[in-house]
């Protein structure tokens, strides 16, 4: 029996996140961290999608999306997360499962939720002791 389709429909914010198979890490050295990110604007480029926030950490990932429209986020995340698979088995020259499952969204209010869920995604990296202070990049161009 095949799984059910997500019911997101537009007008919300959801944080979505996925964690790599059996906890493993996922992005190994700069470059796939930086292929990620290119396909996160690329997939914006076919279905416009609201990036408010991101996080990407070595065994997993944080979004916070806004989708214009009734089911765009589950064909945004579709693409993504091919694409990002194909990437990364060609890559590596491996096979088999990258992420731990489906990836996983929440609804998030439009209110004091959702600085929560933004400071929460930020703060991500400076919990895992991987940098000393939380910051802002505005480098990204999506």
């Amino acid at each position: 029996m095949p799984r059910p389709r997500r019911v997101t429909p537009a007008g919300f914010c959801y944080h979505v996140l996925n964690r790599g198979n059996g906890r493993a890490e996922v992005f190994h050295k700069p470059d796939d961290y930086a292929a990620f990110m290119r396909m996160l604007g690329e997939a914006s480029l076919c279905r416009p999608m609201r990036v408010l926030a991101y996080c990407l950490m070595p065994n997993h990932f944080h979004l916070a999306l806004w989708p214009a429209g009734d089911g765009d986020l589950r064909r945004w995340m579709h693409w993504l997360m091919t694409t990002h698979v194909r990437r990364y088995q060609r890559h590596y020259h491996s096979s088999g499962h990258i992420w731990q499952g489906r990836y996983k969204c929440f609804p998030v209010q439009e209110d004091e939720h959702l600085r929560i869920v933004l400071r929460y995604i930020e703060r991500n990296p400076l919990r895992a002791a991987l940098v000393e202070r939380a910051e802002l990049v505005l480098s990204a161009k999506f």
